[in-house]
């Protein structure tokens, strides 16, 4: 990419994309992105002018730095901070994996700022489609999980019918496909209405509260839910954090051979979360998992566009542990993934 000369927006996209990539602090990405939000409605005669006389940062969200970049890539230059990022985050994120990251067509578990993403739905599905996927499954929260404003049954009808004018847009090649990250409740039934979900097209259920919960209470409410009808994939199946800004969190405790029977039995996948802070679930379940049979998911579970790139971790995890590209759902077609999804 560094060979490769950008205009002004494309030049902030692509330096926001790296650092959430290379998982620096969210300021610096904000900068980037609200400096390509101020710059793309523009036209290109008023750029140039404004790289001529100086008076870039007069804009609303355009400083220094910013204005630095967009002035190079006016004149036809490759802006140093992207040449800098370009050569620090571009290549692969793990050494393992190449493979399987190849064949890998999309990513199951996605969110934007209609929860607690950090990037418009659009944003993250242009990503998408440079990064070669043929489908993004958009998965925000579920009511029930208020700190990520999740979405309520009509906000999530209203979401649907912005995916729907997405994809018109964009049109074919590329497929944004419905979907939530639903919260597993106390009981093992999930966090949305019957009506909303039977309108969704993939279904990624996890748990987000009471992780401490007693080991046995854990397992009933993890197997409910995987035999819940409507149950696609089990998300970050332990809640496990290992690093990270949000400091560790030790597994959540449970029958792991019940539930991953129970998966393989509904054929449920078990998801392989690929956010390095996460690595669910822990190497000994993902191969129990493999073991009885269970189909997997390697998600990014991305919050921003440069982190649906993360999937390189997962996959690295996924050949380590034997698992057949076949048994992995985000490697089929999209007409074979959503035959299954609603089976």
């Amino acid at each position: 990419m560094s060979e490769q000369l950008l205009g002004p927006v494309a030049a902030l996209r692509r330096i926001a994309f790296l650092l959430e990539r290379g998982r620096e602090d969210t300021y610096k990405v904000k900068a980037f992105r609200a400096a390509a939000a101020t710059l793309i409605p523009l036209k290109e005669a008023e750029v140039v002018a404004r790289v001529e006389d100086g008076t870039l940062t007069e804009l609303p969200g355009v400083g220094a730095s910013t204005a630095k970049v967009v002035a190079a890539a006016v004149r036809g230059e490759i802006p140093e901070r992207l040449a800098q990022l370009e050569e620090r985050y571009a290549g692969p994120l793990v050494p393992g994996g190449r493979a399987l990251r190849a064949a890998l067509r999309g990513d199951l578990h996605s969110h934007s700022d209609w929860s607690d993403g950090g990037s418009p739905i659009e944003e993250m599905a242009f990503t998408a489609i440079e990064l070669g996927h043929d489908y993004q499954v958009l998965t925000d929260h579920s009511p029930r999980l208020k700190v990520a404003r999740g979405l309520s049954a009509e906000r999530l009808a209203r979401q649907l019918d912005v995916v729907d004018a997405v994809n018109d847009h964009l049109g074919e090649g590329f497929r944004l496909l419905k979907g939530i990250e639903v919260d597993i409740l106390d009981d093992g039934s999930l966090d949305q209405t019957e009506e909303m979900l039977d309108r969704l097209e993939v279904r990624v259920a996890s748990v987000h509260s009471k992780l401490a919960m007693e080991p046995d209470a854990m397992t009933r409410r993890m197997v409910a839910a995987v035999r819940n009808r409507h149950t696609n994939v089990l998300g970050h199946c332990t809640g496990r954090l290992v690093a990270g800004g949000r400091g560790t969190r030790a597994q959540s405790r449970f029958d792991a051979r019940a539930v991953f029977t129970a998966c393989a039995e509904e054929g449920v996948a078990v998801e392989i979360n690929s956010r390095p802070e996460r690595r669910d679930p822990p190497t000994k379940l993902l191969e129990l998992a493999r073991d009885l049979g269970c189909l997997f998911s390697i998600d990014s579970d991305a919050h921003a566009p440069g982190q649906l790139d993360f999937l390189d971790h997962g996959c690295e995890r996924a050949e380590a542990a034997g698992i057949e590209p076949d048994r992995i759902v985000n490697t089929w077609r999209v007409e074979r993934l959503l035959a299954w999804a609603n089976r």
